[in-house]
Parts: structure tokens; C-alpha cells; sequence
């Protein structure tokens, strides 16, 4: 039974990307395996948003390939972002590269894998260095988007992700995306109520819906209903899944954003009070070169309607520092909107430029040093932030949908609060699946602790 060790860069959408393709090999007698010593088929998931993501994974491309040192039959192989942004570039610079798989071919992994087993099997004998084969597919595929629904589930696994939609049509500036995931395609509301009834079968009490920007689901396939958007009509509609204990998203664009959906966060009890709204700059002039279609005001008005809406809302964001032509000024308006919407917590990125985008054209690049400068002035501002908010649940009890062993002390338990923070506890395997309220002894900022884990009478029924 050949063993597959699978190694995912970037976002959750890229890990749900994984889950499939996981699915997929299990099916065909895989065994998924995590040390890359056992394996015999290699595969990284690759991601294109920073050219840092990007060099990882070539790099640890680069030195898995020793491996074949002592297992030439090995198979090497990238997906996603990065494979379809290069194609069979890839092939050419790493000489033991043999697969390449676009965002569109995930559904088709687990053949080629198959194929290139067999064909060096067949050769192992006799397989010499000229003997090069390599399977490259980057092309697009009507439809693919209808083959995003295979999960691969743990024991007791009580959250699961649901790509809901591919691709973006908003071509920010910055953004490599529309060119690596391709034009908007969303998937019938009924397909995706199906897939999430099935998860909550298997045992799942959280859903994510997933998508490039998943609030525009929908727009170019399906009409309004009653003024509700596709996608307010797909959060009601998974909603009303019997089971399902909680309901989440990301990533939302602000431009999205309308009364109804804002409503939802007020209508929907099992819709988690918790938004990541990429803000990118505060700054009008940069927001308009990046080609975000709002203002920073705009912005703030839309953080105080989702916060009226839902009192206890949690706001996490994304901020870029140093696009280029970022003067002084400019950085100042970005932190004055950091300090005036008060984040829960944010992700600070140095711009990055991408080939094929228009941002990496535009002149006035600023220099690396100003960019860190910038980046650690804005990530102490959130610092202070979430150390507040953290520091104001001490004392305090919290529900928690418990997930399973924390990734860092597995004698200790974590979960999730409804505002999306990492909650972690001491308790027992009953607790893994179950809903329930702990008590807050500690907050590291970022995470909070419950030592040990205090229920508040009993085990809300799963």
C-alpha cells in the first residue's frame, strides 16, 4: 500500500483543498502518512498570495527530493496556487518534480498519482535518468466547482470547512488570485445543504462556508429572493440544517456587505458572532491603486453596522503595509483605521509583489526596511488590541465547541469561542464534540485558558 505524505501551504481554503485530494487517495488504497521518510508519493499544496509561501514550498520541494536517493520509483508532485501560476516550469527546475495540478484539477489528483505509481513501478528496473516522465494539467475545467465536496474526517471530528464557490472576479491590484483560481463559479445551495447534512451525520457540529469572497456567492448564478442574496439565502438554508450547532464564513470583501446580510448576523442564532473583514489600507488614494471599491470611511461605517447588529461581534482583518506608493501619510491613515476599529486580532503583511498583477508595474516600490518598520508598528497596535479584549474574559465564562488535543500540549484539550478565540483546558475525550461553558482563568492574548475546564451544570446535549 503506497504511503502519501501531503503538506498544505496557505489558507483554509488550500487545507480544505487537501482534505479532498486525501479523500480521494484513501479511496484508492492510499495511506496517508505524516513523515516524509515513509513516504512514496510526495505532494505540497501550494500557495501564490507571497512570494515567501511560494519559496517554502520550492525549497522544501528541493530538499524532499533527496529522497529519491534511496526510492527512485518515488513520486514528487505540487498542487494548487503555485502549480497553476508556473505549470510545467516546475517540471524544469526541479528536475524530480513529476506532477503538476492546477486549482481546477483537484478532483483528478488521485488518477494521475495512480498513474505515475504504475508507469514506475512497470520501469523500475530499468528506469534511468533520461527516462524523464512528468504529468502537468493546468488547465481550466467547466464545472470543477461542482467537485469540491469530498471530506476526509477524523474520529469525532466536530468542525469541517465547505468550499461553497471557486475563483474571484474582483482583480485587486495586489492579488495573483483571478489569475491562479480563475473566474467566480459557485455550487447549487441544494448540493451544499446536502454535503453539510452529511457532515453533521458523521458526527460535525461547526461548518465553514469557504470561498475566495464568499459573501458574492451566487451573484452571477442566482437571482434575489425577497431582497436576500444568494449568499444570505445559502446561510438560511444551512442554517436550517438539524444537527448543526454553528455556522461560519470566511472570507468576506466588504463590498458584499449589505443590510441583509448584516441582518443575518442578528437573525441567525447559529450564525457565530465573528467577521475577518480585510481592511488592506486605511488610506483612500491606497485603496483606490489597489482597486478595493470602498473608502476608509465606508469601511468604519460597516464595522459599526455589523457591531450594532451583534453586540458582541468579534472583528479580525487583514492589513498590507508598504503598497506601493505608501507614503507616511498614508500609513498614518492605516493605523488611525486599526485604532478606530479596535480588531480583535489582524494579519500584517508586507506587500509582496506578484508577477502578473499590476501592483508589481506600479513605480514608487518602498524600500523592505520601511515596510518591517510599518508591519511591527501596526502589529503592536493590534498586539494591545487583543491583550485587551483577551484580559476583559478573564473571569468570565465562555462556551466552547470543543475540537479535540491542543496542537501544542496534547494533555490539554482546545476549542472555540462563538468569536472565533482559541480556547484551551484540561479535560477528558468525552468532552471532544461537545458544547459547553469554561471558565476563563488566563489569557495570553491570543488564546484563552480554562485550567481546568468548568461546566456549567451539564454537557450541552450534542
Amino acid at each position: 500500500m503506497p504511503k502519501v505524505f501531503l503538506k498544505t501551504y496557505g489558507c483554509q481554503m488550500n487545507e480544505r483543498d487537501s482534505e479532498q485530494v486525501a479523500r480521494m487517495l484513501v479511496e484508492r488504497g492510499y495511506e496517508m502518512t505524516p513523515q516524509e521518510k515513509e513516504a512514496d508519493v510526495v505532494l505540497l499544496n501550494t500557495c501564490s498570495v507571497r512570494d515567501m509561501a511560494e519559496q517554502k514550498a520550492i525549497g522544501k520541494m528541493g530538499l524532499l527530493g533527496r529522497l529519491r536517493a534511496n526510492k527512485p520509483e518515488m513520486v514528487f508532485g505540487f498542487l494548487g496556487c503555485m502549480a497553476q501560476s508556473r505549470g510545467a516550469e516546475l517540471t524544469r527546475d526541479l528536475g524530480h518534480v513529476d506532477l503538476v495540478v492546477g486549482t481546477q484539477k483537484f478532483h483528478r489528483v488521485a488518477e494521475y498519482v495512480d498513474e505515475l505509481v504504475q508507469r514506475k513501478r512497470a520501469l523500475r528496473d530499468r528506469l534511468m535518468d533520461d527516462e524523464r516522465f512528468s504529468i502537468v494539467d493546468v488547465a481550466e475545467e467547466a464545472g470543477s466547482q461542482e467537485t469540491i465536496r469530498e471530506h476526509v474526517l477524523k474520529e469525532r471530528q466536530a468542525t469541517a470547512f465547505v468550499s461553497i464557490m471557486q475563483g474571484c472576479n474582483m482583480h485587486c491590484t495586489f492579488c495573483i488570485v483571478p489569475s491562479t483560481r480563475g473566474a467566480e463559479r459557485s455550487r447549487r445551495i441544494d448540493e451544499i445543504v446536502r454535503e453539510v447534512e452529511g457532515l453533521v451525520a458523521r458526527g460535525v457540529r461547526e461548518v465553514t462556508l469557504l470561498g475566495q469572497i464568499v459573501n458574492l456567492f451566487g451573484r452571477h448564478e442566482m437571482e434575489k429572493r425577497d431582497g436576500k442574496s444568494p449568499f444570505v439565502q445559502l446561510l438560511e438554508a444551512v442554517h436550517a440544517v438539524e444537527g448543526l450547532r454553528r455556522l461560519r464564513f470566511t472570507s468576506p470583501h466588504p463590498i458584499g456587505f449589505r443590510e441583509d446580510l448584516i441582518g443575518a448576523f442578528a437573525e441567525l442564532p447559529k450564525l457565530m458572532p465573528h467577521v475577518h473583514l480585510p481592511m488592506q489600507s486605511g488610506s483612500d488614494r491606497i485603496l483606490k491603486a489597489m482597486h478595493r471599491g470602498y473608502t476608509a470611511e465606508k469601511y468604519f461605517t460597516l464595522t459599526e453596522k455589523l457591531r450594532a447588529a451583534r453586540p458582541d461581534i468579534a472583528l479580525t482583518t487583514d492589513v498590507i503595509v508598504g503598497f506601493p506608493g505608501e507614503t507616511a501619510e498614508d500609513f498614518a491613515a492605516t493605523r488611525e483605521l486599526v485604532r478606530r476599529i479596535e480588531p480583535d486580532n489582524a494579519f500584517i503583511f508586507r506587500y509582496s509583489p506578484r508577477r502578473d498583477t499590476p501592483a508589481a508595474e506600479m513605480g514608487e516600490q518602498v524600500p523592505e526596511a520601511v515596510k518591517e518598520e510599518r508591519n511591527q508598528d501596526i502589529l503592536r497596535l493590534v498586539d494591545e488590541f487583543a491583550i485587551a479584549k483577551g484580559e476583559a474574559l478573564v473571569g468570565q465564562r465562555v462556551e466552547v465547541l470543543c475540537e479535540g488535543p491542543s496542537r501544542t500540549n496534547e494533555l490539554r484539550l482546545t476549542g472555540r469561542s462563538p468569536g472565533n478565540k482559541i480556547v484551551i483546558f484540561e479535560g477528558s475525550e468525552r468532552h471532544i464534540g461537545q458544547i459547553f461553558e469554561v471558565a476563563v482563568t488566563r489569557s495570553s492574548g491570543f488564546s484563552l485558558y480554562g485550567d481546568p475546564a468548568v461546566v456549567a451544570g451539564s454537557l450541552i446535549a450534542s
